[in-house]
């Protein structure tokens, strides 16, 4: 069995990690905090003092970052991992970056003879922790059938929406309407509680209208009793959706929704929300009353 390299041990990236390890597979891994991987050594995983020492010891090497800077990081940085990776080698890169990033690292990795594909998720901790995320991939057809098997642990459903980059384009778009949609529904609960409305006659009632997008009915709980450990968060979401609007800018596309609400998720990220669940954005708007 293949010898896989995990870089980015956090909210998702450990969990998708430990379907892996419970599933068989020998792990090598990496994260600049080494306490997030404590449960992985423990179960046999194999820790890396470096990118570079994961390039050389993997087979496939998956990374789940926060940031196209990070990604650059470490993978080109002085320590990066393509400059160990073995030639021929596939590097399943599931971070939410923009798809013109996505086609620069394709091309890098190229550079070292690494296939690269792009595989961001939809899902948040949960899903992960359960192997039921949604697997957005571009890439090589028969790369992508080579790690399959690993999509499948991982996930419930891998789409292969064809060359590198579409993977990307599809996780901007989701996210987009994620974030929008979460502030669409939070401006309404505001409204509705400040013209009088009880917050749960305000919840059975818009919950249950097709206007609502269905993701929200998962955050009631969050929602109602104040509880915003992160799921998904809100730091992240500002991220995807300024890597969106760059997305825009690259394809000549007007987004006004998309550049307020990003803007508002900045919003409350500079007002200290931006550890806490992207939902808590209408704690933010409350407290703006």
């Amino acid at each position: 069995m293949k010898k896989i390299g995990f870089i980015g041990l956090g909210i998702m990236g450990s969990r998708m990690a430990n379907n892996l390890q419970n599933n068989g597979y020998d792990l090598i891994v990496y994260n600049r905090t080494k306490e997030k991987a404590k449960n992985l050594l423990e179960n046999g995983a194999e820790w890396a003092a470096s990118p570079k020492e994961v390039g050389k010891k993997a087979d496939i090497l998956i990374t789940m970052l926060s940031t196209p800077e990070i990604v650059k990081e470490i993978a080109i940085g002085e320590q990066g991992f393509l400059t160990s990776l073995k030639d021929n080698s596939i590097w399943l890169n599931c971070s939410t970056v923009n798809p013109s990033f996505t086609k620069e690292m394709d091309s890098v990795s190229k550079q070292f003879r690494v296939r690269y594909l792009d595989a961001p998720v939809a899902g948040t901790k949960a899903p992960a922790a359960k192997g039921e995320l949604l697997f957005l991939v571009g890439g090589d057809k028969s790369s992508v059938n080579e790690i399959t098997p690993l999509l499948n642990i991982m996930g419930k459903k891998t789409l292969h929406l064809g060359k590198v980059g579409k993977g990307a384009s599809m996780k901007m778009l989701i996210n987009q309407l994620l974030g929008q949609s979460m502030v669409a529904f939070a401006e309404a609960m505001v409204m509705g509680e400040a013209m009088a409305l009880e917050k749960e006659t305000l919840f059975n009632v818009l919950l249950n209208t097709p206007v609502v997008a269905p993701v929200i009915s998962n955050l009631r709980d969050k929602l109602e009793h104040d509880n915003y450990e992160a799921n998904f968060p809100l730091k992240w979401i500002q991220k995807d959706l300024h890597l969106s609007s760059i997305s825009a800018y690259e394809n000549s596309v007007a987004t006004p929704n998309l550049n307020s609400t990003k803007e508002l998720f900045a919003q409350a990220k500079q007002q200290g929300y931006g550890d806490l669940d992207f939902s808590a954005i209408y704690k933010f708007l409350n407290s703006k009353k």
